[in-house]
């Protein structure tokens, strides 16, 4: 176990940036693609703040795109590493948008981003661990530790060697596919 702490407050990272036209999509609105690479950006600056080392993205476990974004708004990231494992952290990401002319603001986005900290040759290293010392801290890291329990036990069951198709036919008859030729 690493003998170095950092609490997650010295890892966070908070940019805000305009959204412009060149972000949107066909339907006028800032395309997810663009939200997804500021995600992956911020997560890297979070994680590597707190390794002290250039990270990589190693998975990205949840992305849930609550709201659009218009043209004109201006978007905050804020990421904070909720857990620590021995070579990687999880880095918990909140996308808002403030329409900077009301100055009403809606929740967009909430994402975890898992990054593995390497040196300079691409060998994983060690991480700090993370300083619990809040009751949000707790949450979080306690809420990652189900969350990759959950997702174990996921891909344990849908590995395709543990498959039997016939178990599942009858169940497919509820849902909009066609069976055969």
């Amino acid at each position: 176990m690493s003998a170095k702490f950092k609490t997650p407050e010295e890892s966070r990272v908070v940019i805000s940036m305009l959204m412009l036209p060149s972000h949107a999509n066909f339907s006028g609105k800032i395309h997810g693609g663009h939200i997804l690479s500021l995600i992956d950006q911020i997560a890297f600056a979070c994680a590597s703040k707190h390794s002290n080392n250039y990270c990589v993205t190693a998975s990205v476990d949840v992305v849930d795109f609550l709201a659009p974004i218009e043209v004109g708004e201006m978007v905050t990231l804020k990421a904070t590493v909720n857990y620590v494992g021995k070579t990687s952290m999880v880095v918990g990401i909140r996308v808002d948008a403030e329409d900077i002319k009301s100055g009403a603001k809606k929740h967009c986005n909430s994402s975890y981003v898992t990054m593995v900290a390497k040196d300079g040759d691409g060998n994983t290293v060690t991480v700090p661990g993370l300083k619990l010392s809040t009751d949000s801290h707790i949450r979080r890291f306690s809420r990652e530790i189900r969350r990759k329990t959950i997702k174990r036990k996921s891909s344990k069951e849908m590995k395709a060697t543990n498959f039997n198709a016939d178990e599942f036919v009858e169940q497919l008859k509820d849902y909009n596919v066609k069976l055969g030729d």
